[in-house]
């Protein structure tokens, strides 16, 4: 069968013959440093894809996209809603009102940021329901001054399903006893765990009309809208143009971009330089193929010369030495890519086993967003890195094989 002079050789010359064991052992070298690189690299972007993915869904499917809010309490917010809901770029509108203040219980006292909320209207702007350990939003029912709070709240204050809470407001009371804080007695009637500490430790839910009662607001009376977006990065726009199209009272916006901006951006920060420091990684691998095939053209110079002079053209010379190279960085690349991408869809359950065997939490919820490693593995990612790998491999080849086309055949035979 025909087989082309360059493809032939090159193929031969990249395993071991007689006394080029050390070359061959090189050879093998170079392409474990590149898979190891290109196996890195997929991980590692898998891993941060997870962070932005969970960032994206879980977290901001918690927090709320955009707000429309008014400096006093909101009477209608049926029939402003409705107006909100007829943007083209709103999904879903939600009532809500924000209070700040402690939760404790036997003494035991945990900061908390309770979230009043319409239980029916939001199930359609929240993903709260899918993480329910024990009870769900339908438990806060109006006048029952039922709370759900986050497990890790609930471990620190050492209750469970139906023990009472006190909540604390940073106001006070004037009684004719004196200046007491303002507080009230809750029940705990859910607890969920959505897997970010800062969820998880610190916020909470309730009923519109209880907050309202506490506030000493009218039973209907919020503090303003929830919105859900088709587009989450337009929320800064889309909140400002529909707190302007309002008309009455002083409506002003707010968005997720004021309150988790800064963690967004630095997770697609991070992405990008680790990206970039682990291709560098991947060069230094691929630029070793260099090295070998510098040390295979100097061993082979009595090779090339009797080639050259049966006949063998510069060009067929330069190729051998090009598809070796090439064939280093082809089989590096393929099993680097092949065991990255059954790393990256395996690291959160290995990682996971990992923390049962050792009894220690390597992402702790009081430092992370989240408490867990998370890996989303993307083609686009795959794909990128395996050519960046052969297109750098590739490049590699160039100068070996240009100095092997050079040899003068009488020169290298001199000493022969």
């Amino acid at each position: 069968m025909f087989r082309p002079l360059s493809l032939y050789i090159g193929a031969r010359y990249t395993r071991a013959k007689r006394r080029n064991y050390f070359v061959s052992f090189i050879s093998l070298t170079s392409m474990i440093g590149l898979a190891l690189g290109v196996l890195v690299m997929i991980l590692v972007l898998s891993v941060m894809n997870g962070f932005d993915y969970e960032m994206r869904t879980r977290v901001l499917g918690m927090v709320p996209h955009a707000t429309v809010e008014s400096a006093v309490p909101i009477n209608d917010w049926r029939k402003l809603a409705e107006g909100v809901a007829r943007h083209s770029e709103v999904k879903a509108v939600a009532p809500y009102t924000q209070v700040q203040g402690l939760l404790t219980a036997g003494g035991k006292v945990q900061k908390a940021l309770v979230n009043a909320v319409d239980p029916e209207e939001e199930s359609k702007v929240s993903i709260i329901g899918d993480f329910f350990r024990e009870g769900s939003l339908a438990a806060l029912k109006p006048g029952e001054f039922g709370i759900v709070i986050g497990d890790r709240a609930a471990s620190k204050l050492g209750v469970g399903m139906g023990d009472k809470v006190t909540f604390v407001l940073p106001e006070v009371a004037v009684t004719p006893a004196g200046v007491f804080p303002r507080m009230k007695r809750f029940t705990v009637v859910g607890i969920f765990h959505v897997g970010a500490g800062e969820l998880d430790g610190f916020l909470a839910i309730a009923n519109l009309s209880d907050v309202a009662r506490l506030k000493r607001w009218q039973p209907d009376q919020v503090q303003g809208l929830r919105l859900k977006l088709d587009d989450l990065f337009q929320a800064p726009r889309v909140a400002w143009q529909i707190a302007g199209e309002l008309k009455g009272e002083d409506f002003y916006a707010r968005d997720w971009t004021r309150t988790h901006g800064n963690l967004y951006q630095a997770i697609k920060m991070e992405k990008a330089m680790i990206g970039l420091l682990l291709l560098l990684i991947v060069a230094v691998a691929a630029f070793n193929i260099i090295s070998t095939l510098v040390m295979v053209v100097t061993d082979k110079r009595g090779d090339i010369a009797i080639l050259r002079t049966l006949g063998a053209t510069p060009r067929q010379i330069m190729g051998i030495f090009m598809v070796q190279g090439t064939v280093i960085g082809v089989v590096g690349t393929f099993i680097g890519g092949v065991l990255g991408i059954l790393a990256a869809l395996n690291v959160s359950s290995a990682i996971a086993l990992l923390e049962r065997l050792l009894g220690h939490k390597f992402l702790s919820a009081e430092v992370y967003f989240i408490d867990y490693l998370p890996s989303q593995l993307m083609a686009e990612d795959v794909v990128l890195v395996c050519s960046a790998a052969l297109v750098l491999s590739f490049l590699a080849t160039l100068y070996p094989a240009w100095r092997a086309a050079r040899t003068q055949p009488a020169e290298a035979l001199r000493y022969e």
